[in-house]
């Protein structure tokens, strides 16, 4: 008869840390890394280089799908802006030129903004759900009056059929980002635009 109550008192201890799980909010600190070739087009130029957070919420989504839950997925500006900010200098550096903080009149500009960073539910199928993931870069150069602007979209589906943890939608949102990220920086417009 202890037994039971016991394991009862297990089976039910279980189910609410499942549950609690399950409804936990997950702050990810993902430090994505370009990975591309970059076009070479400086001459050792120096050029303004900002990473700008353009996000209206830093909430990627829920983890179940519901916007209700409070099962966010959170990334922190703050902790995000200084790695795109280092990947945007390297990426500039590998190009040619000479980054810079430091913003002067009539200096060739580089801005990359993170316009978007979504995460939700796909479709759900007997036994399989799916999270849909997508991030969404803006990289405008300006350069003696004339600007470019390129806008790169990456997008990733996940199957599984266990919720992902912590981890795994670190890695996930790590990937997608380090995908925007090579997009951008593949791009050969902004690099001719800076070397004019």
């Amino acid at each position: 008869m202890q037994r039971r109550l016991f394991l009862r008192a297990s089976a039910g201890l279980l189910a609410m840390l499942w549950l609690a799980g399950c409804a936990s909010p997950h702050y990810l600190q993902p430090e994505p890394r370009r990975s591309a070739q970059v076009p070479v087009t400086g001459s050792g130029q120096t050029v303004t280089v900002v990473a700008v957070d353009g996000r209206a919420s830093e909430v990627l989504g829920t983890r179940t799908g519901s916007a209700m839950s409070t099962a966010t997925i959170t990334v922190d500006s703050h902790e995000l802006v200084p790695t795109l900010q280092r990947e945007a200098e390297r990426a500039v550096r590998e190009m040619g030129f000479n980054p810079t903080t430091e913003q002067t009149s009539g200096r060739p500009m580089l801005t990359l903004t993170l316009d978007h960073l979504g995460y939700e539910r796909g479709e759900s199928r007997p036994v399989i759900d799916e999270a849909r993931l997508e991030a969404v870069f803006i990289a405008e150069a300006v350069n003696a009056g004339t600007t470019y602007t390129g806008t790169y979209t990456s997008r990733r589906t996940q199957s599984y059929a266990v919720r992902p943890g912590r981890d795994s939608n670190t890695r996930m949102v790590n990937e997608l980002l380090s995908d925007g990220l090579d997009r951008a920086f593949r791009d050969p417009e902004l690099g001719r635009l800076l070397a004019r």
